[in-house]
């Protein structure tokens, strides 16, 4: 394991905002920490950064201590700061320089920039960079050194469709190279594309852990609909002969076989009251129903 954290502490004075959290990350892989505001996913990823110290517990990277280790560390890990940490009157290319000049074999500067698509904004400075632009030299500041591990917060934040399949083809790159990399983001459709595994906290704790499949159980057989108006779910279950439940805003689900049958029943049954489904699937529960039962989250797609 590249990262490992066993029940790590921090608080801001009295208020514990991580509390034992515990989890590890893998070379060549990608490994996603979900979390509501408020969750400690941050305040753990400052800690791996170095950055904000732990009151107690145990974190490694490279099987080192990211605080006490600093110095040892900032060669080996790239980091992706959520915003801020680059000085505005400064050009793309002049920063990603001053930065390959810290390790012994960095990217070629030019090849980086083209390849983050900002070799047409090199010589603009930082303060005239949309946000979206930003986050790409951001990112290219994070591989210049071709790190072994790489904490990326909030990489998508504020960027268009292209610079998210930017990120995308990126990360696929870093994890064919073996690399281990850390993310944190509020965009679980993102987190499903992205993700090897999946670290969900809320409350400063884990409250699930595992593969995509592991979390929404792609091996199940639960029917699962969508339907905006009231649904009697207790006649449902009656009707269908298997219980019936609400798992988020206009989710549903009804255990057991999800054979054509019973999805045809459904279909009718819903049918004679008059509803409407806007989706009928079988399988696994997506990320988002998941995270929304874990964490009583809201109806859109984020866990910021």
């Amino acid at each position: 394991m590249v990262v490992e954290v066993r029940d790590l502490v921090i608080r801001y004075g009295d208020l514990v905002a991580v509390d034992g959290v515990s989890f590890s990350a893998r070379a060549g892989a990608v490994t996603v920490i979900l979390g509501p505001n408020g969750a400690g996913k941050t305040s753990t990823v400052e800690h791996l950064e170095g950055f904000r110290p732990a009151a107690a517990g145990r974190s490694r990277i490279l099987g080192m201590d990211p605080v006490l280790d600093h110095r040892h560390l900032v060669r080996r890990v790239g980091i992706m700061l959520q915003e801020g940490g680059i000085q505005p009157a400064i050009r793309p290319r002049e920063v990603l320089r001053q930065y390959a000049g810290f390790f012994d074999d960095p990217l070629d500067v030019d090849e980086l920039l083209d390849s983050v698509g900002l070799a047409h904004r090199s010589t603009t400075t930082v303060r005239r960079l949309s946000g979206g632009e930003r986050q790409r030299l951001s990112l290219a500041l994070a591989l210049v050194g071709r790190p072994e591990v790489v904490l990326l917060d909030e990489p998508t934040a504020g960027i268009d469709l292209e610079g998210r399949e930017l990120i995308r083809s990126t990360l696929s790159d870093l994890r064919r190279e073996g690399t281990g990399v850390l993310v944190t983001t509020h965009d679980l459709d993102e987190a499903e594309r992205i993700a090897d595994h999946v670290v969900v906290v809320d409350g400063g704790r884990v409250v699930a852990e595992g593969s995509l499949g592991e979390l929404t159980g792609e091996r199940s057989t639960t029917l699962w609909f969508r339907c905006h108006d009231p649904v009697d779910l207790e006649a449902l279950g009656a009707a269908l002969g298997a219980p019936a439940r609400t798992v988020g805003s206009g989710t549903h689900v009804v255990d057991g076989p999800a054979d054509p049958q019973q999805i045809a029943r459904l279909g009718a049954w819903l049918a004679e009251q008059g509803l409407t489904a806007t989706e009928i699937r079988a399988g696994g529960s997506r990320l988002e129903d998941v995270y929304r039962d874990l964490t009583g989250g809201g109806n859109d797609r984020s866990a910021s």
